[in-house]
């Protein structure tokens, strides 16, 4: 979400620009992108399944034996399942959401859209999430697409990531500049 260039974001931008190019020059951008969403929802809702991808004492076979299945399961494009492979084989399928992330962002941003990462601390209602995206498409004069996530430690509010730009509302976040306030006072 940073600008900050570190090792994971800068190794997560390559390998997605680098499936992003493959895909778009077989015209399967739109399929990957489909594929790429799900399997990106799935590593952000099955806690299992994270924790495998995280844990470096996996071995490359075990790994593949499991992407093979889910790409199975999945029915996933040829480009995707040897993109997969090839991310096993360098040891980066730790980075798999990140970059998995940063492919979706570089796709939205060919196509026009801005994504965006809204957090509130509360659930949002649909009514309310789409009101809250029509008045920044307003004024922005763009179309956004969000990723909406709850955080109850924000205690009340929202965060708004888009693009570089960080809108925070957030009570836990002004209770951090008081705090910062009165200790350097």
């Amino acid at each position: 979400m940073s600008g900050v260039k570190t090792f994971s974001n800068e190794t997560s931008e390559r390998y997605a620009l680098a499936l992003f190019e493959l895909a778009k020059e077989n015209s399967e951008l739109d399929n990957i992108e489909k594929q790429v969403s799900l399997l990106l929802k799935t590593c952000e809702k099955n806690d299992i399944f994270a924790n495998f991808l995280k844990d470096p004492t996996n071995q490359p076979k075990v790994q593949k034996q499991v992407f093979t299945e889910i790409s199975k399961i999945m029915s996933f494009n040829k480009i995707l399942i040897n993109f997969l492979n090839l991310i096993i084989e360098k040891r980066r399928i730790y980075f798999l959401d990140r970059i998995l992330d940063k492919f979706i962002n570089l796709s939205s941003k060919k196509r026009g859209k801005i994504v965006a990462e809204l957090i509130s601390s509360k659930n949002l209602t649909d009514a309310e999430r789409e009101k809250i995206n029509l008045e920044i498409s307003k004024s922005i004069k763009s179309k956004i697409d969000f990723t909406y996530k709850t955080d109850k430690s924000l205690i009340s509010g929202i965060k708004l990531q888009l693009g570089s730009l960080l809108i925070d509302t957030s009570l836990k976040n002004k209770l951090k500049k008081l705090k910062h306030i009165m200790v350097n006072n």
